[in-house]
């Protein structure tokens, strides 16, 4: 009995998705690398934690920059999504935050970004990723000061700077995500309304 050929435009998306898997599957192991190594981890590094080929992660990735680059676009857009899924219609402001940086502690290990290592936005797309970012961020945060549930004085980019500091896991510290989730706890009781008004910093927005 003979088995009828495979269609070719089944065989074609079989082989996109296969694509797909791999680059995911490069990306992962990468973003554990420069977690471990730095932004100057060898490429074979990469290939070998992912499982595959060098030859698979130059298809994908032309240059350790290209890789970099594609961190960080990936990085923003988990950070985005977070975002989003805060936003649930009709949460008060502070609980929204809470779900954001609780997100943002579960996404760590996949967060290459500026400070942790990843290179500053390198192209248009990343750049909007991240003013996109900035924007929901503040969204929330302009939610909960008008709903009484944040302070006033406290800026977007408190959150942000906040919610990168937790992405940066602790090495040496075990239960990493229950600790940090006690953080979380601290934070939000301070961005509770409160007479004393916080310390100006450079750059306040």
């Amino acid at each position: 009995m003979t088995t009828k050929a495979q269609p070719n435009e089944a065989r074609r998306r079989e082989l996109r998705r296969d694509a797909a898997d791999n680059r995911e599957r490069v990306l992962t192991a990468a973003a554990a690398a420069v977690r471990r190594e730095g932004a100057a981890v060898p490429m074979a590094a990469v290939a070998a934690d992912a499982g595959v080929g060098i030859g698979t992660v130059y298809r994908h990735f032309p240059s350790r920059e290209a890789l970099l680059g594609a961190l960080t676009h990936r990085s923003f857009q988990l950070v985005l999504d977070a975002v989003d899924r805060a936003a649930e219609p009709d949460r008060p402001g502070i609980e929204a935050v809470r779900s954001f940086l609780d997100q943002t502690i579960e996404h760590g290990p996949d967060l290459v970004l500026p400070m942790h290592g990843g290179p500053f936005p390198p192209d248009q797309e990343t750049v909007a990723l991240q003013v996109e970012v900035r924007r929901g961020l503040g969204l929330l945060l302009c939610r909960g000061q008008r709903d009484g549930t944040i302070r006033h004085d406290v800026r977007t980019a408190d959150l942000v700077v906040f919610g990168a500091m937790l992405a940066q896991q602790l090495p040496h510290v075990p239960d990493w995500n229950e600790k940090a989730r006690r953080l979380v706890d601290i934070y939000l009781a301070g961005l509770a309304p409160a007479t004393r008004s916080l310390r100006k910093s450079g750059g306040d927005e």
